[in-house]
């Protein structure tokens, strides 16, 4: 009875004390997302990639997330040829 009375506690004050940091988690949470995928990309938007063959088997894993990616990234169309998303 006591350590769950104290497990919900310990939970409520984290709740609160994370509270005014969830956006700016978010944030670099999707920041990092998105640097990771211009990683993944970056050899079919033209920048060398010294470790394309390891990400080539993440490809099918993220194509999904792939369209909102390259709209955050200013592109209105696919830069690729292989993927149609639009």
């Amino acid at each position: 009875m006591f350590t769950d009375r104290l497990k919900q506690l310990i939970h409520y004050y984290e709740e609160v004390i994370s509270l005014p940091h969830k956006t700016e988690v978010a944030r670099e949470l999707r920041n990092e997302d998105d640097f990771f995928l211009l990683l993944l990309y970056s050899e079919m938007v033209g920048i060398p990639n010294p470790v394309y063959y390891y990400t080539l088997e993440l490809y099918p894993y993220i194509i999904e997330s792939f369209h909102d990616w390259h709209l955050r990234m200013g592109m209105d169309k696919s830069p690729l040829n292989g993927i149609r998303c639009c």
